[in-house]
Protein backbone atom coordinates (compact mmCIF):
# COMPACT_ATOMS: atom_id res chain seq x y z
CA UNK A 1 0.00 0.00 0.00
CA UNK A 2 1.38 3.36 -0.98
CA UNK A 3 1.32 6.31 1.38
CA UNK A 4 -1.49 8.83 1.37
CA UNK A 5 -0.75 12.22 -0.12
CA UNK A 6 -1.44 13.70 3.27
CA UNK A 7 1.39 11.78 4.86
CA UNK A 8 5.09 12.11 5.38
CA UNK A 9 5.90 8.55 6.49
CA UNK A 10 4.64 5.40 4.83
CA UNK A 11 4.34 3.55 8.13
CA UNK A 12 1.96 6.18 9.50
CA UNK A 13 -0.83 4.63 7.43
CA UNK A 14 -0.43 1.03 8.44
CA UNK A 15 -0.56 0.93 12.25
CA UNK A 16 -3.37 0.21 14.68
CA UNK A 17 -6.83 0.45 13.18
CA UNK A 18 -5.51 1.25 9.74
CA UNK A 19 -5.06 -2.41 8.80
CA UNK A 20 -7.34 -2.04 5.81
CA UNK A 21 -7.51 -3.00 2.18
CA UNK A 22 -7.24 -0.34 -0.48
CA UNK A 23 -11.01 -0.73 -1.00
CA UNK A 24 -11.62 0.32 2.61
CA UNK A 25 -8.91 2.97 2.97
CA UNK A 26 -9.98 6.09 4.83
CA UNK A 27 -11.30 8.98 2.76
CA UNK A 28 -8.57 11.58 2.39
CA UNK A 29 -9.92 15.12 2.88
CA UNK A 30 -7.10 16.69 0.89
CA UNK A 31 -6.30 14.31 -1.95
CA UNK A 32 -8.65 13.10 -4.66
CA UNK A 33 -8.26 9.55 -5.96
CA UNK A 34 -6.18 6.53 -5.02
CA UNK A 35 -2.81 7.62 -6.37
CA UNK A 36 -0.76 8.96 -3.48
CA UNK A 37 2.52 10.80 -3.05
CA UNK A 38 4.37 12.41 -0.12
CA UNK A 39 3.79 16.14 0.01
CA UNK A 40 6.38 17.77 2.22
CA UNK A 41 9.90 18.74 1.22
CA UNK A 42 9.62 17.26 -2.27
CA UNK A 43 8.34 18.17 -5.70
CA UNK A 44 5.13 16.11 -5.52
CA UNK A 45 2.86 14.90 -8.27
CA UNK A 46 -0.22 15.54 -6.24
CA UNK A 47 -3.86 15.43 -7.12
CA UNK A 48 -5.31 17.65 -4.36
CA UNK A 49 -9.03 18.22 -4.30
CA UNK A 50 -10.00 21.48 -5.99
CA UNK A 51 -10.72 23.33 -2.73
CA UNK A 52 -7.33 22.25 -1.31
CA UNK A 53 -5.11 23.14 -4.27
CA UNK A 54 -3.98 26.55 -3.04
CA UNK A 55 -3.30 25.33 0.46
CA UNK A 56 -1.44 22.21 -0.77
CA UNK A 57 0.91 24.36 -2.83
CA UNK A 58 1.51 26.68 0.13
CA UNK A 59 2.14 23.76 2.50
CA UNK A 60 4.66 22.11 0.17
CA UNK A 61 6.70 25.34 0.17
CA UNK A 62 6.92 25.71 3.96
CA UNK A 63 10.28 24.85 5.57
CA UNK A 64 10.10 22.29 8.36
CA UNK A 65 11.53 24.75 10.87
CA UNK A 66 8.85 27.32 10.07
CA UNK A 67 6.03 24.88 10.75
CA UNK A 68 7.67 23.70 13.96
CA UNK A 69 8.17 27.27 15.18
CA UNK A 70 4.54 28.18 14.45
CA UNK A 71 3.28 25.13 16.31
CA UNK A 72 5.40 26.00 19.34
CA UNK A 73 4.18 29.60 19.21
CA UNK A 74 0.56 28.44 19.20
CA UNK A 75 1.15 26.17 22.19
CA UNK A 76 2.82 28.99 24.13
CA UNK A 77 -0.03 31.42 23.44
CA UNK A 78 -2.72 28.91 24.37
CA UNK A 79 -0.90 28.16 27.62
CA UNK A 80 -0.68 31.86 28.47
CA UNK A 81 -4.35 32.44 27.72
CA UNK A 82 -5.33 29.40 29.78
CA UNK A 83 -6.94 27.31 27.06
CA UNK A 84 -6.79 23.95 28.81
CA UNK A 85 -8.86 20.81 29.12
CA UNK A 86 -8.90 18.02 31.66
CA UNK A 87 -7.46 14.72 30.46
CA UNK A 88 -8.85 12.21 32.91
CA UNK A 89 -6.49 9.40 33.80
CA UNK A 90 -3.45 11.34 32.57
CA UNK A 91 -0.64 10.56 35.02
CA UNK A 92 1.19 13.76 34.07
CA UNK A 93 -1.55 15.98 35.48
CA UNK A 94 -5.23 16.66 35.25
CA UNK A 95 -5.09 19.59 32.84
CA UNK A 96 -3.07 20.49 29.80
CA UNK A 97 -3.11 22.73 26.78
CA UNK A 98 -5.34 21.35 24.05
CA UNK A 99 -3.09 20.41 21.12
CA UNK A 100 -3.75 22.70 18.19
CA UNK A 101 -2.92 21.57 14.67
CA UNK A 102 -1.78 24.18 12.17
CA UNK A 103 -3.20 22.36 9.13
CA UNK A 104 -6.87 23.37 8.67
CA UNK A 105 -9.75 21.19 7.56
CA UNK A 106 -11.29 22.77 4.44
CA UNK A 107 -14.81 22.49 3.00
CA UNK A 108 -16.01 23.86 -0.34
CA UNK A 109 -19.13 26.01 -0.10
CA UNK A 110 -21.42 23.52 -1.87
CA UNK A 111 -20.50 20.71 0.53
CA UNK A 112 -21.13 22.89 3.56
CA UNK A 113 -24.49 23.98 2.21
CA UNK A 114 -25.65 20.35 2.08
CA UNK A 115 -24.29 19.66 5.57
CA UNK A 116 -25.90 22.74 7.11
CA UNK A 117 -29.32 21.91 5.66
CA UNK A 118 -29.06 18.40 7.07
CA UNK A 119 -28.00 19.65 10.49
CA UNK A 120 -30.82 22.20 10.71
CA UNK A 121 -33.29 19.51 9.69
CA UNK A 122 -32.03 17.17 12.40
CA UNK A 123 -32.07 19.75 15.19
CA UNK A 124 -35.57 20.89 14.22
CA UNK A 125 -36.83 17.30 14.50
CA UNK A 126 -35.04 16.77 17.83
CA UNK A 127 -36.69 19.87 19.29
CA UNK A 128 -40.08 18.65 18.06
CA UNK A 129 -39.41 15.27 19.64
CA UNK A 130 -38.56 16.87 22.99
CA UNK A 131 -41.71 18.98 22.97
CA UNK A 132 -43.75 15.92 22.04
CA UNK A 133 -42.41 13.57 24.73
CA UNK A 134 -43.01 16.19 27.41
CA UNK A 135 -46.54 16.89 26.14
CA UNK A 136 -48.83 14.69 24.01
CA UNK A 137 -46.31 11.92 23.21
CA UNK A 138 -47.67 11.32 19.71
CA UNK A 139 -44.49 9.56 18.58
CA UNK A 140 -44.71 7.13 21.49
CA UNK A 141 -48.39 6.42 20.88
CA UNK A 142 -47.58 5.74 17.21
CA UNK A 143 -44.95 3.21 18.25
CA UNK A 144 -42.20 4.97 16.33
CA UNK A 145 -40.06 5.27 19.47
CA UNK A 146 -40.67 2.64 22.18
CA UNK A 147 -42.31 4.24 25.22
CA UNK A 148 -40.02 2.41 27.66
CA UNK A 149 -36.95 3.79 25.88
CA UNK A 150 -38.09 7.30 26.84
CA UNK A 151 -39.96 6.95 30.13
CA UNK A 152 -37.32 4.66 31.67
CA UNK A 153 -34.42 6.70 30.35
CA UNK A 154 -32.22 8.20 33.07
CA UNK A 155 -32.27 11.53 31.22
CA UNK A 156 -36.06 11.75 31.03
CA UNK A 157 -37.30 14.32 33.58
CA UNK A 158 -40.94 13.76 34.59
CA UNK A 159 -40.82 17.15 36.32
CA UNK A 160 -40.83 18.69 32.80
CA UNK A 161 -44.05 16.97 31.73
CA UNK A 162 -46.52 19.61 30.59
CA UNK A 163 -44.08 22.51 31.02
CA UNK A 164 -44.32 24.98 28.13
CA UNK A 165 -41.04 26.52 27.04
CA UNK A 166 -40.63 29.62 24.82
CA UNK A 167 -41.01 28.87 21.10
CA UNK A 168 -41.18 25.14 22.00
CA UNK A 169 -37.37 25.09 21.87
CA UNK A 170 -35.53 22.77 24.24
CA UNK A 171 -32.09 22.51 22.63
CA UNK A 172 -31.08 26.10 21.95
CA UNK A 173 -27.46 25.04 21.41
CA UNK A 174 -26.79 21.70 19.75
CA UNK A 175 -23.42 20.18 18.93
CA UNK A 176 -23.86 17.46 16.30
CA UNK A 177 -20.84 15.20 15.73
CA UNK A 178 -20.29 14.46 12.05
CA UNK A 179 -17.89 11.98 10.47
CA UNK A 180 -17.02 11.27 6.87
CA UNK A 181 -16.24 7.71 5.88
CA UNK A 182 -16.17 5.15 3.11
CA UNK A 183 -18.88 2.66 4.05
CA UNK A 184 -20.10 0.09 1.56
CA UNK A 185 -20.99 1.88 -1.65
CA UNK A 186 -20.90 5.27 0.08
CA UNK A 187 -17.53 6.86 -0.62
CA UNK A 188 -16.78 9.92 1.43
CA UNK A 189 -20.34 10.13 2.78
CA UNK A 190 -21.21 12.13 5.88
CA UNK A 191 -22.78 10.41 8.89
CA UNK A 192 -24.09 11.74 12.20
CA UNK A 193 -22.15 9.99 14.92
CA UNK A 194 -23.72 11.61 17.96
CA UNK A 195 -26.12 14.35 19.09
CA UNK A 196 -25.05 16.61 21.97
CA UNK A 197 -28.01 18.53 23.39
CA UNK A 198 -27.36 18.87 27.12
CA UNK A 199 -24.34 21.15 27.59
CA UNK A 200 -22.38 20.80 24.31
CA UNK A 201 -18.88 22.18 24.58
CA UNK A 202 -16.07 23.14 22.24
CA UNK A 203 -17.26 26.28 20.48
CA UNK A 204 -14.67 28.47 22.23
CA UNK A 205 -11.93 26.34 20.72
CA UNK A 206 -13.50 26.80 17.27
CA UNK A 207 -13.24 30.57 17.76
CA UNK A 208 -9.77 30.54 19.30
CA UNK A 209 -8.43 28.23 16.57
CA UNK A 210 -9.49 30.74 13.93
CA UNK A 211 -7.86 33.61 15.79
CA UNK A 212 -4.68 31.59 16.10
CA UNK A 213 -4.53 30.69 12.40
CA UNK A 214 -5.06 34.32 11.41
CA UNK A 215 -2.26 35.34 13.74
CA UNK A 216 0.21 32.67 12.60
CA UNK A 217 -0.53 32.62 8.88
CA UNK A 218 -2.17 35.89 7.77
CA UNK A 219 -1.06 35.27 4.19
CA UNK A 220 -3.36 32.25 3.96
CA UNK A 221 -6.40 34.40 4.65
CA UNK A 222 -5.27 36.94 2.08
CA UNK A 223 -5.23 34.17 -0.54
CA UNK A 224 -8.30 32.17 0.56
CA UNK A 225 -11.86 33.44 0.89
CA UNK A 226 -12.70 31.83 4.23
CA UNK A 227 -16.13 32.38 5.75
CA UNK A 228 -15.94 34.10 9.19
CA UNK A 229 -16.97 32.51 12.50
CA UNK A 230 -16.24 35.40 14.87
CA UNK A 231 -19.92 36.44 14.99
CA UNK A 232 -20.95 33.25 16.81
CA UNK A 233 -21.23 34.97 20.26
CA UNK A 234 -23.60 37.55 18.74
CA UNK A 235 -25.80 34.81 17.27
CA UNK A 236 -25.70 32.92 20.56
CA UNK A 237 -26.76 35.94 22.59
CA UNK A 238 -29.56 36.68 20.13
CA UNK A 239 -30.81 33.09 20.39
CA UNK A 240 -30.70 33.21 24.20
CA UNK A 241 -32.62 36.49 24.31
CA UNK A 242 -35.35 34.97 22.13
CA UNK A 243 -35.89 32.38 24.86
CA UNK A 244 -36.61 35.03 27.51
CA UNK A 245 -40.03 35.18 29.19
CA UNK A 246 -42.50 37.45 27.42
CA UNK A 247 -42.52 39.74 30.47
CA UNK A 248 -38.82 40.51 30.15
CA UNK A 249 -38.16 43.85 28.51
CA UNK A 250 -34.40 43.86 27.94
CA UNK A 251 -33.58 40.28 28.96
CA UNK A 252 -30.84 39.78 31.51
CA UNK A 253 -28.76 36.78 30.39
CA UNK A 254 -26.13 34.98 32.47
CA UNK A 255 -23.83 32.00 31.97
CA UNK A 256 -24.06 29.49 34.84
CA UNK A 257 -20.82 27.60 35.46
CA UNK A 258 -19.98 24.85 37.99
CA UNK A 259 -16.84 26.85 38.76
CA UNK A 260 -13.19 27.15 37.93
CA UNK A 261 -12.40 23.48 38.51
CA UNK A 262 -14.69 22.33 35.71
CA UNK A 263 -12.76 21.06 32.67
CA UNK A 264 -14.57 23.49 30.34
CA UNK A 265 -14.34 26.54 32.61
CA UNK A 266 -12.27 28.44 30.07
CA UNK A 267 -15.14 28.17 27.62
CA UNK A 268 -17.72 29.33 30.17
CA UNK A 269 -15.70 32.45 31.00
CA UNK A 270 -14.82 33.04 27.34
CA UNK A 271 -18.42 32.98 26.12
CA UNK A 272 -19.67 35.18 28.96
CA UNK A 273 -16.98 37.71 28.14
CA UNK A 274 -17.64 37.57 24.40
CA UNK A 275 -21.41 38.06 24.89
CA UNK A 276 -20.91 40.79 27.49
CA UNK A 277 -22.94 38.98 30.17
CA UNK A 278 -22.26 37.89 33.73
CA UNK A 279 -20.60 34.57 34.57
CA UNK A 280 -22.28 33.24 37.71
CA UNK A 281 -22.12 30.24 40.03
CA UNK A 282 -24.87 28.69 42.12
CA UNK A 283 -23.82 30.65 45.20
CA UNK A 284 -24.60 33.89 43.32
CA UNK A 285 -28.25 32.95 42.74
CA UNK A 286 -31.47 32.72 44.76
CA UNK A 287 -35.18 32.30 44.05
CA UNK A 288 -37.79 34.55 45.62
CA UNK A 289 -41.52 34.52 44.80
CA UNK A 290 -40.78 32.18 41.88
CA UNK A 291 -38.35 34.64 40.27
CA UNK A 292 -34.62 34.06 39.93
CA UNK A 293 -32.21 36.71 41.17
CA UNK A 294 -28.48 37.29 41.12
CA UNK A 295 -26.71 38.84 44.09
CA UNK A 296 -24.80 42.00 43.14
CA UNK A 297 -23.12 44.80 45.06
CA UNK A 298 -26.08 47.02 44.06
CA UNK A 299 -28.60 44.52 45.39
CA UNK A 300 -30.58 41.67 43.80
CA UNK A 301 -30.94 41.69 40.02
CA UNK A 302 -33.53 39.59 38.23
CA UNK A 303 -32.29 36.98 35.75
CA UNK A 304 -34.39 36.19 32.68
CA UNK A 305 -32.24 33.64 30.85
CA UNK A 306 -29.64 31.15 32.08
CA UNK A 307 -27.21 29.66 29.61
CA UNK A 308 -26.44 26.76 31.89
CA UNK A 309 -23.27 24.70 31.74
CA UNK A 310 -24.39 22.58 34.70
CA UNK A 311 -26.02 19.16 34.34
CA UNK A 312 -29.70 18.68 35.23
CA UNK A 313 -28.99 16.79 38.44
CA UNK A 314 -27.22 19.78 39.98
CA UNK A 315 -29.53 22.62 38.91
CA UNK A 316 -32.04 22.59 41.76
CA UNK A 317 -31.41 20.83 45.11
CA UNK A 318 -35.11 21.17 45.88
CA UNK A 319 -35.95 18.72 43.07
CA UNK A 320 -32.84 16.84 41.98
CA UNK A 321 -29.69 16.22 44.06
CA UNK A 322 -30.27 17.74 47.47
CA UNK A 323 -26.54 18.01 48.12
CA UNK A 324 -25.85 20.21 45.09
CA UNK A 325 -24.41 23.68 45.58
CA UNK A 326 -24.02 24.29 41.83
CA UNK A 327 -27.56 25.50 41.12
CA UNK A 328 -30.29 27.42 42.92
CA UNK A 329 -32.97 26.05 45.24
CA UNK A 330 -36.38 26.67 43.69
CA UNK A 331 -35.05 27.16 40.15
CA UNK A 332 -37.51 24.63 38.72
CA UNK A 333 -40.41 26.44 40.38
CA UNK A 334 -39.35 29.69 38.70
CA UNK A 335 -38.91 27.81 35.43
CA UNK A 336 -42.32 26.13 35.57
CA UNK A 337 -43.90 29.51 36.37
CA UNK A 338 -42.43 30.89 33.15
CA UNK A 339 -40.32 33.48 34.94
CA UNK A 340 -36.92 32.32 33.73
CA UNK A 341 -35.62 30.46 30.68
CA UNK A 342 -33.03 27.72 30.98
CA UNK A 343 -30.92 27.03 27.90
CA UNK A 344 -30.69 24.20 27.16
CA UNK A 345 -33.94 23.15 28.78
CA UNK A 346 -34.04 20.64 31.60
CA UNK A 347 -34.62 17.16 30.20
CA UNK A 348 -33.00 17.61 26.79
CA UNK A 349 -30.69 14.69 27.56
CA UNK A 350 -33.41 12.18 26.71
CA UNK A 351 -32.98 13.12 23.04
CA UNK A 352 -29.20 12.76 22.86
CA UNK A 353 -28.93 9.49 24.72
CA UNK A 354 -27.33 6.80 22.55
CA UNK A 355 -30.35 4.54 23.03
CA UNK A 356 -32.52 7.20 21.33
CA UNK A 357 -30.01 8.04 18.58
CA UNK A 358 -31.08 5.17 16.26
CA UNK A 359 -34.61 6.63 16.09
CA UNK A 360 -33.68 10.16 14.96
CA UNK A 361 -34.14 9.39 11.22
CA UNK A 362 -37.64 8.16 12.07
CA UNK A 363 -38.27 11.38 14.02
CA UNK A 364 -37.42 13.39 10.90
CA UNK A 365 -39.87 11.37 8.83
CA UNK A 366 -42.57 11.52 11.54
CA UNK A 367 -42.44 15.25 12.35
CA UNK A 368 -41.22 16.79 9.09
CA UNK A 369 -42.40 14.25 6.47
CA UNK A 370 -38.90 14.43 4.98
CA UNK A 371 -36.10 11.99 4.39
CA UNK A 372 -32.99 12.59 6.52
CA UNK A 373 -30.37 14.56 4.62
CA UNK A 374 -27.56 13.09 6.74
CA UNK A 375 -27.65 9.42 7.66
CA UNK A 376 -26.94 7.84 11.01
CA UNK A 377 -24.07 5.41 11.37
CA UNK A 378 -25.64 1.91 11.11
CA UNK A 379 -26.37 0.91 14.70
CA UNK A 380 -27.14 -2.34 16.51
CA UNK A 381 -29.31 -2.05 19.63
CA UNK A 382 -28.19 -4.72 22.07
CA UNK A 383 -31.57 -4.71 23.82
CA UNK A 384 -32.88 -6.56 20.73
CA UNK A 385 -31.96 -10.27 21.04
CA UNK A 386 -31.09 -10.84 17.37
CA UNK A 387 -28.92 -7.71 17.24
CA UNK A 388 -27.29 -8.66 20.54
CA UNK A 389 -26.33 -12.04 19.05
CA UNK A 390 -24.69 -10.32 16.10
CA UNK A 391 -22.76 -7.96 18.37
CA UNK A 392 -21.48 -10.75 20.61
CA UNK A 393 -20.38 -12.83 17.64
CA UNK A 394 -18.63 -9.90 15.92
CA UNK A 395 -17.49 -7.68 18.79
CA UNK A 396 -13.85 -7.73 17.67
CA UNK A 397 -14.96 -5.86 14.51
CA UNK A 398 -17.30 -3.34 16.13
CA UNK A 399 -17.32 -0.20 18.26
CA UNK A 400 -19.50 -0.87 21.32
CA UNK A 401 -20.75 2.05 23.44
CA UNK A 402 -22.59 2.56 26.69
CA UNK A 403 -25.81 4.41 25.93
CA UNK A 404 -25.15 6.95 28.69
CA UNK A 405 -21.41 7.22 28.03
CA UNK A 406 -19.64 10.36 26.86
CA UNK A 407 -16.17 11.68 26.12
CA UNK A 408 -14.96 8.39 24.64
CA UNK A 409 -15.41 6.55 27.94
CA UNK A 410 -17.38 3.35 28.46
CA UNK A 411 -16.68 2.06 24.98
CA UNK A 412 -14.77 -0.70 23.23
CA UNK A 413 -13.09 -0.30 19.85
CA UNK A 414 -12.98 -3.96 18.82
CA UNK A 415 -10.16 -3.91 16.22
CA UNK A 416 -7.90 -2.01 18.66
CA UNK A 417 -8.62 -4.28 21.64
CA UNK A 418 -6.98 -7.46 22.87
CA UNK A 419 -8.86 -10.75 22.90
CA UNK A 420 -9.06 -10.55 26.69
CA UNK A 421 -10.52 -7.03 26.54
CA UNK A 422 -13.15 -8.15 24.03
CA UNK A 423 -14.14 -11.13 26.15
CA UNK A 424 -14.39 -8.97 29.25
CA UNK A 425 -16.58 -6.46 27.41
CA UNK A 426 -18.81 -9.25 26.14
CA UNK A 427 -19.55 -10.19 29.73
CA UNK A 428 -20.48 -6.59 30.54
CA UNK A 429 -22.81 -6.36 27.56
CA UNK A 430 -24.48 -9.70 28.31
CA UNK A 431 -25.04 -8.62 31.91
CA UNK A 432 -26.98 -5.51 30.80
CA UNK A 433 -27.70 -5.57 27.04
CA UNK A 434 -30.02 -2.55 27.02
CA UNK A 435 -27.12 -0.40 28.23
CA UNK A 436 -25.17 -0.81 24.97
CA UNK A 437 -25.28 -0.10 21.27
CA UNK A 438 -22.74 -1.15 18.63
CA UNK A 439 -21.63 0.26 15.30
CA UNK A 440 -19.27 -0.82 12.53
CA UNK A 441 -15.71 0.44 12.87
CA UNK A 442 -15.79 3.16 10.26
CA UNK A 443 -12.51 4.35 8.80
CA UNK A 444 -13.03 8.01 9.67
CA UNK A 445 -11.68 10.40 7.08
CA UNK A 446 -8.12 11.64 7.53
CA UNK A 447 -6.66 15.08 7.17
CA UNK A 448 -3.01 16.15 6.95
CA UNK A 449 -1.81 16.87 10.47
CA UNK A 450 1.50 18.23 11.73
CA UNK A 451 2.88 15.67 14.18
CA UNK A 452 6.36 15.08 15.59
CA UNK A 453 7.42 13.12 12.51
CA UNK A 454 6.12 15.75 10.08
CA UNK A 455 2.91 15.88 8.06
CA UNK A 456 0.89 12.70 8.46
CA UNK A 457 -2.77 11.63 8.14
CA UNK A 458 -4.83 11.57 11.30
CA UNK A 459 -8.50 10.69 11.75
CA UNK A 460 -10.92 13.55 12.32
CA UNK A 461 -14.53 14.36 13.07
CA UNK A 462 -16.47 17.62 13.11
CA UNK A 463 -18.75 19.24 15.67
CA UNK A 464 -20.78 22.07 14.12
CA UNK A 465 -22.93 24.14 16.47
CA UNK A 466 -26.59 24.72 15.64
CA UNK A 467 -28.43 27.58 17.33
CA UNK A 468 -32.23 27.56 17.66
CA UNK A 469 -34.08 30.76 18.46
CA UNK A 470 -36.47 32.69 16.29
CA UNK A 471 -34.61 30.92 13.45
CA UNK A 472 -32.29 27.90 13.26
CA UNK A 473 -28.84 29.23 12.41
CA UNK A 474 -25.20 28.25 12.22
CA UNK A 475 -21.90 29.93 11.64
CA UNK A 476 -20.02 28.46 8.65
CA UNK A 477 -17.64 26.18 10.49
CA UNK A 478 -17.30 24.00 13.52
CA UNK A 479 -14.79 22.31 15.79
CA UNK A 480 -12.69 19.77 13.91
CA UNK A 481 -11.26 17.28 16.38
CA UNK A 482 -8.29 15.13 15.47
CA UNK A 483 -7.02 11.86 16.93
CA UNK A 484 -3.33 12.63 17.34
CA UNK A 485 -2.29 9.09 18.19
CA UNK A 486 -1.29 7.09 15.15
CA UNK A 487 -4.17 4.88 14.01
CA UNK A 488 -6.51 6.05 16.77
CA UNK A 489 -10.17 6.78 16.08
CA UNK A 490 -10.78 8.50 19.46
CA UNK A 491 -10.78 12.25 18.85
CA UNK A 492 -12.11 13.43 22.23
CA UNK A 493 -10.06 16.17 23.88
CA UNK A 494 -10.63 14.48 27.23
CA UNK A 495 -8.60 11.54 25.93
CA UNK A 496 -5.76 13.43 24.31
CA UNK A 497 -7.24 14.50 20.98
CA UNK A 498 -6.41 17.81 19.36
CA UNK A 499 -8.29 20.41 17.32
CA UNK A 500 -8.02 22.12 13.95
CA UNK A 501 -9.40 25.26 12.39
CA UNK A 502 -12.31 24.52 10.06
CA UNK A 503 -12.54 26.53 6.86
CA UNK A 504 -15.64 26.99 4.74
CA UNK A 505 -14.63 28.58 1.47
CA UNK A 506 -16.88 31.26 0.01
CA UNK A 507 -18.47 30.68 -3.38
Amino acid sequence: MRASASCFRLDEVSGGLMQQTMQNIAFDEMVDGSEFSPIHGQDPTLNPRAHYQGFAQWLAQQPEQTLKARREEAELIFRRVGITFAVYGDTDGTERTIPFDIVPRIFPAHEWEVLSRGLKQRVQALNMFLHDVYHDQHILKAGIVPREQVINNAQYRPQMQGVDVPLDIYAHIAGIDIVRANHGEDKGAFFVLEDNLRVPSGVSYMLENRKMMMRLFPELFANHRVEPVAHYPDLLLESLRHAAPASAGQPNVVVLTPGMYNSAYFEHAFLAQQMGVELVEGKDLFVQDDFLFMRTTQGPRRIDVIYRRVDDDFLDPEVFRDDSTLGAKGLLRAYRAGNVAICNAIGTGVADDKSIYPYVPDMIRFYLSEEPLIANVPTYMCRKPDELDHVIQNMEKLVVKEVHGAGGYGMLVGPASTKAEVESFKARVLANPSNYIAQPTLALSTCPTYVDSGIAPRHIDLRPFVLSGQHVRMVPGGLTRVALKEGSLVVNSSQGGGTKDTWILEN
